[in-house]
């Protein structure tokens, strides 16, 4: 019997020219997800999706490949200006920033939204190094 042959979806270009790239920056990895205003995403990336994996995940390098694959991806839909929010602790916070500009935004404003905790959860315990 014979299979009918996967349709390929075309992408669609969509016309958007401001949006706003969401950082998060844990301690193991680093995700940046690019949207339009309304939250809807245009384009996503993270440092594990580039084929780092274990530690090298967690490396400013790897935030910047990220955040330039994402970047590349939201320019396509006709993107040019960016807000960003930056959360989390991790180490690619800046190198995300940069490479965000590097990729040839107009970056209009930062920033972090980082929860902070009302004495919520039991943090993790101190490592003794």
């Amino acid at each position: 019997m014979a299979k009918a042959a996967p349709r390929i979806r075309r992408k669609e270009r969509k016309n958007i020219i401001s949006g706003v790239a969401h950082v998060l920056s844990t301690f193991n990895n680093t995700m940046i997800t690019i949207s339009d205003a309304q939250g809807n995403a245009i384009a996503w990336s993270s440092s594990g999706a580039q084929g780092f994996k274990g530690s090298r995940k967690s490396t400013p390098y790897a935030a910047q490949v990220a955040a330039e694959d994402a970047g590349r991806k939201a320019r396509e839909h006709g993107m040019e200006t960016l807000e960003i929010e930056v959360s989390g602790p991790g180490s690619g916070r800046e190198s995300a920033l940069r490479a965000l500009q590097a990729v040839g935004f107009t970056i209009t404003s930062i920033r972090d939204v980082t929860p902070v905790p009302h004495n919520g959860c039991r943090p993790r315990k101190r490592r003794r190094v």
